[in-house]
């Protein structure tokens, strides 16, 4: 059985969407600053719920959350499209953030711990040499796309985390649920950030 790809591949594909190295720049919901395009947002939706895969709010972020757990099982990806790429790094990210969360922790606390490697600015992007998916991620072709990815891989970073937060403490008790934290040891692909 392969893994789940991203439902967003068809829209990244296109010429008008923009691409820097093969990385997508796709649309978010978002209030975090950056150089994503903002999707409207739906009030009457709570925080740890996404809205429905045809909604024009849906993004891929929603996506990354919703296919995390079925996908964290393959250790073999195969990219379908751009939007794939960013699937993967959404993945690895999320799974990064549940291995600083400890079962103990409160909801204030782990906030402030996952929020502090999410504003980190100093992290690796396609062709550092510190990036683990080298080999499947072509490098920025200049210093002004380079810094362009790195704002919005901060901002998807810092959505993500505030998203899985909200997931994790949804039922509003001070423990996180055991379901996500069940996935913090498992390694997407065999790779971390």
């Amino acid at each position: 059985m392969p893994a789940y790809n991203s439902i967003f591949n068809a829209d990244s594909s296109l010429p008008t969407s923009q691409l820097i190295g093969n990385f997508p720049l796709l649309p978010l919901r978002t209030r975090v600053r950056g150089p994503a395009y903002t999707l409207p947002l739906d009030s009457s939706l709570p925080a740890h719920l996404s809205p429905e895969p045809d909604s024009e709010s849906y993004d891929a972020l929603d996506e990354v959350l919703s296919l995390f757990r079925a996908n964290t099982f393959f250790r073999n990806f195969e990219i379908q499209g751009p939007a794939d790429r960013l699937l993967i790094y959404g993945i690895l990210w999320v799974s990064e953030c549940l291995g600083k969360i400890r079962p103990s922790m409160s909801g204030r606390e782990a906030q402030k711990e996952v929020q502090n490697i999410a504003l980190d600015n100093n992290f690796a992007i396609p062709g550092d040499p510190g990036f683990p998916l080298n080999q499947m991620f072509n490098p920025p072709a200049s210093r002004q796309e380079a810094e362009t990815l790195r704002s919005y891989l901060s901002q998807v970073r810092q959505e993500l985390a505030s998203r899985l937060l909200a997931r994790i403490y949804e039922d509003g008790s001070d423990k996180p649920s055991k379901w996500w934290l069940s996935f913090a040891k498992r390694k997407f692909m065999g790779k971390s950030l």
